[in-house]
Parts: structure tokens; C-alpha cells; sequence
């Protein structure tokens, strides 16, 4: 018996033993294709030895030091390199041990601004359905992953939410995209009036929608009036790039490809690429010096915040991501991807999109492609599917609730950057074993 307290006590995963490159191996020797990257974190894959070497080289000078006594180098060089590559205006990195922390910290961050230059009744946030922004308790209140929140909804902050960029779905007939991208922007100040202007502090969102919703990006001009919106009411942009960013979508922040510089910015999985737990909460030089020269004091923090370990393996991370090139291919590679997917299941009946950006893509399933129609719920199809996905040797990161938190099913799939074209070919291949199989066990 197992003392491991497990995500799954019914269903115990196999001992996972070895990583090598875009594979992973069990405890029987049976490879995996890690086609999500775990959760979109494992963008060099596994076994990377310059990675594996900053963090030996860190543990023999100084494993850790308390950020309350000591900084250490690695964060310093860390912070300078992602400063130089970040959106205009992002000064600051504050480091954590992963997603959630890191919104938790920009949620804290932002109302303590707003307390030091003297405006403290902003408190009001104001995000969007179907986002996901972690699992602690104030960045699960953000999102809007109405299955994670459910049981947990008497615990939470009262957050408002507006409706996602969600074109595949909401985009009415007689709309051109530009105008279906302003209209549903447009719902951001809408409700900001009707909380009172004055109350409102941040808004946040994902550049591209990951695990909620599957890989869906705005449609272009949408992130340019959120932005508008945001400095006409003197709310602060918190842009959460914790899956989407570090490369994943073709640029290292995925906020470049929208023209738009957040007040606060969030990162992890890709940061640390699976090698150490790492995130970072950016923020602007405004934000900074509020507090600076106000009280001087982040009232916030974490024992392991800045831990001199993670970030030497962040600091080779993105060293790799900014000076070898790697980053340059994913939109090649991303295209090639779902050009893949479009042949093998652009005629399939229960696909209905196929979406994304970069290596960073998402396959949206309906019972019937002409009137999107979902699939019921009761038949577990995005469960299913990793399942079958698993047993073909494939992990990939099927999820239900799409459409509103019940209905819908979707898949993500997010490559490690190393993927050649033979090893796009083998995910689509594994993927479109497993979707047969499921169709066909459920008669579709």
C-alpha cells in the first residue's frame, strides 16, 4: 500500500522511472510520448543536461538561503534576463514556487498598490468564464473553471466574471472578427461601470485560454481595447501567461503577440521546464516604486521565494529559450502540428476545432460538426481519451466543462520544443488511436 496521498485514490498512476528527451518511461519500461508536457511545463523535455548541470553547479555553492537574510546570484541574473526580454515596461520579478503562487502574488500586489498611493477602496477584480488561474483559494476565485470551483465556492472572494474570446463559439454570423473581439472587450467596461469605477482594481486573463478551455487565443484587436479600457479606468492589466508563456506560443511572453504591455504579468511551468519548481510574478516600475517609496515593504512571501536552486535552473531555461534559437521554431513547428491534426481529423465528425498557437494547441470535440452540438456529458469523452491516449503511449491533457463548466470536451496537446517532425507525426497518430477507439466504443 501506497502512503503517497495520490490526485486519484481509486486510480494509482504507474511509477514513472525515466525521462529521455520527449519521452517518459515506467517502472515496465513502457515509453510515453509527453505530448502535453505534463501540464505545459516540460518545454526542452527531459534529461537536458545543461539544465541538470546549473543545478548541480548551484547545490555545490549554495543550495539555499532565506530571502529575508540573503539574495543569491542565479536570481539576480535571472530577473535581469527576463526583464530585457519581457513587454515594455515590466521592471520587476518577484519569484515563487509556481502558478498558483504567482497569481496569488499579483492579486496581493495589486491591492497593495492601490493602498500605497492612496486609493484603498479598489478591491474589486474582475476576470473572465472559463479561465483558469490556479488552485489556491485567490486564484481559483479569479478563474472561472466552474468544476474546480464548485465545491470550494463558500471559501472563495467575490469575483466578477465576463464572458471569454471565445470565437468558435460565440462569434455571431453577421459579425466580422474584429467586431465580435470589441464587442466582447467591450463587456470589460460595461462591468466596470456597473461595480463603480472607483472600486475596481485589476483585470486578469490568460493571452491564450489553456487548460479550461483548450489553447484558445483572442482574436486580433481584442487584448488592444482590453488595454484602452483598463487605462481609461485606471485598472490595473494582469496578464497570466503561467501555460501560455516562456515560448509556448511563439514569442517568450505570449502578451508580444497581442501589441500590449501588462501592469503585472505571471509565468512558471515553462520557466523552470519541469527541472525545479519556479514561477515569477513581473510588475511594472510604477507598481515598484508605489511601494518603494511608500511603505517599502511587500507585505507578502513565501519560505522558498527566490530559492537560489530554481532559479539557476530558470536562468538555464531561459538562456536556452533566448539565445539558442529554440523558440524561433516553435511557430513553425506549431503549424506544422496542427496542419498534422487538419489532415488527420479535419473531416472527422466529432471534431469540431482544431486551434492555437505555437506549440500550444487545443481540439475542441461535438457530437456534430455542422450544429457544434456537444457530447453528453455522462460519457466521460474527454476521460476516455486520455485514457486511451495513456494505454497508446501517449500523454496528452483531455478536459471537460469547455463550454460553461459541464458541457463540452476538449484536448490539449503542448510538445516539448524539441519535437522533430517524426515526433508531431507520432502524437497525431497516438491521438487519433485513442479518439477511434473512444467512437467507437461509444457507438459515435
Amino acid at each position: 500500500m501506497s502512503h503517497v496521498f495520490p490526485r486519484n485514490s481509486n486510480k494509482l498512476p504507474p511509477i514513472g522511472m525515466k525521462g529521455d528527451g520527449v519521452y517518459l518511461y515506467d517502472a515496465d519500461g513502457k515509453a510515453y510520448f509527453d505530448g502535453s508536457g505534463g501540464a505545459a511545463v516540460s518545454c526542452l523535455g527531459h534529461g537536458d543536461q545543461d539544465i541538470i548541470n546549473a543545478i548541480k553547479q548551484q547545490l555545490d555553492s549554495m543550495a539555499f538561503a532565506h530571502t529575508g537574510f540573503l539574495g543569491s546570484q542565479p536570481a539576480e541574473d535571472l530577473a535581469d534576463l527576463l526583464v530585457a526580454h519581457a513587454p515594455q515596461g515590466l521592471e520587476h520579478v518577484y519569484f515563487v514556487s509556481g502558478g498558483s503562487e504567482a497569481v496569488e502574488a499579483a492579486l496581493k500586489l495589486a491591492r497593495q498598490y492601490y493602498v500605497e498611493i492612496g486609493q484603498p477602496q479598489r478591491s474589486k477584480i474582475i476576470a473572465r468564464r472559463q479561465s483558469y488561474h490556479g488552485n489556491t483559494l485567490g486564484a481559483l476565485a479569479v478563474g472561472g473553471n466552474e468544476w474546480r470551483r464548485a465545491q470550494f465556492a463558500p471559501l472563495l472572494i467575490d469575483v466578477s466574471h465576463i464572458g471569454p474570446c471565445y470565437e468558435y463559439r460565440d462569434r455571431c454570423e453577421d459579425e466580422t472578427t474584429f467586431e465580435y473581439g470589441q464587442r466582447v472587450a467591450n463587456e470589460l467596461e460595461d462591468e466596470i461601470l456597473r461595480l463603480g469605477a472607483e472600486q475596481v482594481m485589476a483585470f486578469v486573463a490568460e493571452p491564450v485560454v489553456g487548460a479550461t478551455m483548450g489553447a484558445v487565443p483572442s482574436v486580433d484587436g481584442y487584448f488592444k481595447r482590453i488595454r484602452e479600457i483598463c487605462d481609461t479606468y485606471g485598472v490595473l492589466l494582469i496578464l497570466d501567461e503561467v501555460m501560455c508563456g516562456m515560448g509556448r506560443t511563439g514569442t517568450l511572453f505570449a502578451a508580444e503577440q497581442e501589441g500590449v504591455s501588462p501592469d503585472i504579468c505571471t509565468i512558471a511551468k515553462g520557466l523552470g521546464a519541469g527541472y525545479q519548481p519556479i514561477g515569477a510574478t513581473l510588475c511594472s516600475a510604477q507598481i515598484f516604486d508605489a511601494i518603494k517609496n511608500g511603505s517599502g515593504f511587500f507585505q507578502h512571501g513565501h519560505t522558498y521565494i527566490g530559492h537560489p536552486t530554481a532559479c539557476a535552473a530558470g536562468l538555464a531555461v531561459v538562456q536556452k529559450l533566448t539565445q539558442g534559437g529554440i523558440v524561433d521554431h516553435v511557430t513553425a513547428k506549431g503549424q506544422q502540428l496542427r496542419d498534422l491534426l487538419h489532415k488527420e481529423f479535419g473531416q472527422h465528425p466529432n471534431v469540431g476545432d482544431i486551434r492555437g498557437r505555437g506549440l500550444f494547441v487545443g481540439m475542441e470535440f461535438v457530437s456534430d460538426r455542422e450544429s457544434k452540438a456537444v457530447i453528453d456529458p455522462s460519457f466521460k469523452f474527454n476521460a476516455r481519451v486520455k485514457a486511451a491516449a495513456f494505454d497508446a503511449g501517449l500523454i496528452c491533457y483531455p478536459m471537460g466543462g469547455t463550454i460553461d463548466g459541464k458541457h463540452g470536451d476538449h484536448v490539449l496537446l503542448a510538445p516539448p520544443f524539441i519535437s522533430e517532425t517524426h515526433h508531431l507525426e507520432e502524437v497525431v497518430s497516438k491521438l487519433s488511436t485513442a479518439v477511434n477507439k473512444v467512437t467507437s466504443d461509444l457507438g459515435m
